[in-house]
């Protein structure tokens, strides 16, 4: 397998770590994150990617293998719990084959775009890996995978049996540490002739620019409720706020939608979805407007609009605790906004990527707003995560959507 560049060879050490009583008790509810402050004693000092060897306070035996990140308040990622393993090729490459394995029923339908790797939840955190056909984008959150991606790279490409790879980074991981000599957005391996990808969602054409787009170039995450969306917009009007790159839009107007309008601040954004509306056989009118969803929202409702269907999925407003209460309150806002634009009987379909915000508090939320300003409600369905992003761990639960028949 002949890569672009010379992959990195690194020496890891050693650590053998005892714990606080607080962590050795998350650690044995496999909780896969050891913070700073759980440290009570270490071997060594430690780098980035180093073994961190877990033992038992108490009775010494080992209770886990983790990842040391020095950068890091999660100072250790653990990736082995409760058993030895000797951390080498093979070890990932069974790991990879089980989440590749978990989406095969996925890969049955017409999908060839799929999340393989998610993080702590797939054994591999704080790496995120994405097929788009036949590219691979590998996006790294941490130092601590360089000294493995030369056992990992080439069993991605075997596995997943794509001829392209590029390599994407976190803004933070590319200020902290250029170890691996990479940089964002370069190809790995094959030729990349158009950074834009095109690629099959359930039958659905789309793009993702994986170079220079968010993430590594699309969302994927929202895969069965776009799919769902589209089954029920034919010969609907339909409204998809914070619409992006257009995933809901474009499903619903290949589902026979008779106009769809996409709204985002973003100018690229709305090209790229009204690209992605050309990719596909539709006879539905697709309008976008560039602005503000609050201020949007505010102005269709001054001008009487009003839609079938309204979907509203905003970015995830808590990235930290300090922001949750702010959180609730904006969704309660769009909930109030976005209800005054569902015809009677239409629908209204909420939706949240908040991990601060767990389900239950969401759609108590949407559904108390609902409720208070006089809507009669018939929840049709709550949903979250699809086939490639599973949940190992609470915190990696974040993607909750609901359908509110008003």
């Amino acid at each position: 397998m002949n890569f672009n560049v010379e992959l990195p060879e690194m020496a890891v050490q050693r650590i053998a770590v005892k714990l606080t009583p607080k962590a050795e008790r998350a650690v044995k509810s496999r909780h896969p994150w050891i913070f700073d402050k759980g440290i009570k004693k270490q071997s060594i000092e430690g780098k980035s990617g180093d073994l961190a060897i877990i033992f038992d306070s108490k009775k010494n035996n080992m209770l886990a293998i983790g990842l040391f990140d020095p950068d890091s308040p999660i100072r250790i990622k653990i990736i082995q719990f409760f058993k030895g393993a000797k951390v080498d090729a093979e070890f990932f490459k069974q790991r990879i084959e089980e989440a590749y394995n978990l989406r095969v029923p996925l890969l049955r339908t017409k999908t060839n775009s799929y999340r393989l790797l998610y993080g702590e939840n797939d054994g591999f955190p704080g790496l995120i890996v994405d097929v788009y056909d036949h590219v691979i984008v590998v996006k790294l959150y941490s130092a601590i995978w360089f000294p493995y991606l030369k056992e990992i790279l080439p069993t991605l490409i075997e596995v997943t049996k794509c001829d392209t790879m590029v390599y994407r980074q976190s803004r933070v991981l590319a200020r902290n540490s250029n170890e691996s000599g990479f940089t964002d957005g370069q190809v790995l391996l094959g030729e990349l002739t158009d950074e834009v990808v095109p690629f099959n969602e359930h039958g659905v054409q789309f793009s993702a620019n994986v170079i220079r787009g968010h993430k590594t170039g699309y969302f994927l995450d929202h895969r069965h409720n776009r799919k769902r969306v589209g089954e029920l917009a034919k010969g609907k009007s339909v409204l998809d706020v914070f619409s992006y790159a257009g995933g809901f839009s474009v499903h619903a107007l290949v589902g026979g939608a008779k106009r769809v309008t996409s709204l985002d601040i973003s100018k690229q954004a709305l090209e790229v979805a009204a690209y992605n509306a050309s990719l596909n056989t539709h006879k539905g009118t697709h309008e976008t407007m560039c602005v503000d969803a609050f201020e949007g929202l505010q102005e269709l409702i001054k001008n009487k609009q009003r839609f079938d269907i309204v979907v509203i999925d905003p970015p995830s407003f808590a990235k930290q605790a300090s922001e949750i209460e702010g959180a609730k309150n904006s969704y309660k806002r769009l909930t109030r906004l976005g209800m005054q634009l569902v015809k009677k009987g239409g629908l209204l379909v909420m939706a949240s990527c908040s991990s601060r915000v767990l389900a239950e508090e969401f759609f108590d939320i949407v559904e108390s707003q609902l409720l208070q300003h006089g809507k009669s409600v018939d929840c049709e369905a709550k949903t979250y995560h699809d086939i490639d992003h599973p949940i190992s761990f609470p915190e990696g639960a974040y993607l909750k959507c609901g359908y509110y028949r008003l």
